[in-house]
């Protein structure tokens, strides 16, 4: 393929100072990887070792490296945290041939390689490369420069998504705020945190669109069968929704939908649990807000300006299938057991019979908007505000139209720490009081055994999600949760609507029930 034929992704952006134009290094250094190449070009003077030397100091993490212009040199190597850095200047090279003597490929090997005047051997560098060419752009302001970046390879797609973030931190008054990553969760989603030097904060959240996997049934993916979040429309209208019935959700500040970016306000750090496990009050106010929740005529489609209607999906058969299905597929597994297609095939259906009943609206129960991840990672303490709205609710994009047992199992058998049995019967106990008294024909009864399947369907799939983690993503932190999964679930088998399904575990995974 020509070189005008490659795929690449262009920006062009003018900077009016030698400051900005660091400062534009220094941002861009955060795409570069071991291996990539970024070619620099323009006139003499435009500022090329300028750029170079701002990206070298930023790649190494030493902001006082000298990093002079290797223009006798040649070639000029820096070690730094994780990286090796070979600046060069092709300026006085005749022909390839002269990098041999240099030992080229021997320096560059998997380094980060910044070339000035780089089109006098272009075909020494990677595929992978940024081009940056610098030109002069006004004659009154010797500082003003043009940039015009090109991303080729493994640059393309790179650079469009930092161009899309710079543009939105621009058009919502972020572009100079500091910015602190924070520990992402299981899913791809990265956040960081941003504060301008007035102390004010908001939080930055990275989500591209989900990539859909290929079909596994009915011509669907996984993703799709199971309800999932593919981008960040679902976000918006149900922090929207949530914030509307009085809920703390964060207000969206900025959002770049196709890009999958959004500015939302940053709820602080004060969570539902201490040292000690969970914190009791929180954690009632936190089944307090769900038992509010339920109690109202809550829309199915919620309106998002730009955006059109978002559709909250049916949490519904289907759905809760292909996520117990996740424990055969994964779980096992680690227990060193294996079913035949036949035992699959009968734990489906077991799973079928006990689910039916919590798919789909029934007479004792209405559906409602099911969070599905309600638990201590995704809640926040919020002692500033007032009542219900003390609790700060996060991870919501996934959210169905469900049973309203399944958040408050999520609560009440937290995945992420361990929740007594005597917290878990006030939890249930505080519930249940808040809806009778919404609504004196609220069925405990059906409720606590719609309680039991869906904390066993949970259970079962956090198994498998735990399980995938590891052995498919490479984060074998979550295996420290499987023992209290297993224990939630082996609890939750014991209620009688779950007889058969108990019997299933104990032939198929003996294992599980060795400590029961």
């Amino acid at each position: 393929m020509s070189e005008e034929a490659a795929p690449k992704s262009v920006w062009r952006l003018d900077v009016a100072s030698e400051a900005e134009t660091i400062e534009l290094a220094q941002e861009l250094s955060t795409l570069v990887r071991n291996g990539d190449a970024v070619m620099l070009s323009g006139d003499l003077g435009a500022g090329k070792t300028t750029f170079a030397r701002a990206m070298i100091r930023a790649l190494v993490e030493d902001p006082r490296l000298e990093a002079p212009s290797p223009t006798f040199t040649l070639m000029q190597v820096y070690e730094g945290a994780g990286n090796r850095v070979v600046h060069a200047d092709f300026y006085r090279l005749e022909n390839t041939a002269e990098l041999e003597g240099l030992g080229w490929e021997e320096a560059t090997d998997d380094a980060i390689v910044l070339v000035e005047w780089a089109e006098r051997a272009r075909e020494a560098l990677s595929p992978d490369r940024l081009e940056v060419r610098l030109s002069f752009v006004d004659g009154d302001n010797r500082e003003a420069r043009r940039f015009t970046i090109s991303g080729y390879g493994g640059f393309v797609s790179r650079l469009a998504s930092f161009k899309a973030l710079r543009e939105l931190l621009r058009k919502a008054g972020w572009a100079h705020a500091k910015r602190h990553f924070l520990q992402g969760d299981a899913s791809t989603r990265a956040y960081e945190r941003l504060e301008k030097e007035n102390g004010q904060r908001a939080i930055l959240m990275i989500s591209p669109a989900r990539p859909d996997g290929p079909p596994i049934r009915f011509g669907k993916s996984y993703s799709a069968i199971a309800r999932l979040a593919e981008n960040v429309v679902p976000f918006v209208a149900m922090s929207q929704g949530l914030r509307g019935v009085g809920l703390s959700a964060p207000e969206v500040y900025a959002k770049d939908v196709d890009a999958g970016l959004l500015i939302i306000e940053d709820l602080g750090g004060e969570g539902v649990v201490d040292g000690s496990g969970p914190i009791v009050e929180r954690y009632l106010e936190a089944a307090g807000a769900l038992a509010y929740l339920h109690a109202q005529r809550l829309p199915d489609v919620i309106a998002v300006e730009g955006d059109g209607d978002y559709h909250i999906p049916p949490y519904d058969l289907d759905a809760l299938l292909i996520e117990v299905e996740l424990l055969a597929d994964w779980y096992l597994t680690r227990q060193k057991a294996s079913v035949s297609s036949g035992a699959k095939a009968i734990f489906l259906n077991l799973w079928r019979q006990a689910l039916v009943d919590v798919a789909g609206a029934a007479p004792t129960w209405t559906p409602t908007w099911t969070l599905r991840d309600y638990h201590s990672p995704n809640l926040l303490w919020l002692a500033q505000r007032n009542g219900l709205a003390r609790i700060g609710v996060l991870d919501f994009q996934d959210c169905v139209l469900g049973h309203p047992a399944y958040d408050v199992a999520s609560l009440g058998q937290d995945a992420r720490v361990d929740v007594p049995d005597d917290l878990e019967l006030k939890l249930l106990a505080h519930y249940a009081k808040l809806r009778r008294d919404a609504d004196a024909a609220f069925d405990m009864a059906a409720f606590a055994r719609a309680y039991a399947i869906l904390a066993a369907q949970r259970a079962t799939k956090i198994l498998g999600i735990f399980a995938r983690l590891d052995q498919r993503d490479g984060k074998p932190q979550y295996l420290a949760h499987l023992p209290r999964v297993e224990s939630y679930l082996k609890k939750s088998l014991r209620h009688p609507a779950l007889a058969d399904i108990r019997a299933w575990y104990e032939a198929n995974i003996p294992g599980l029930f060795r400590d029961a």
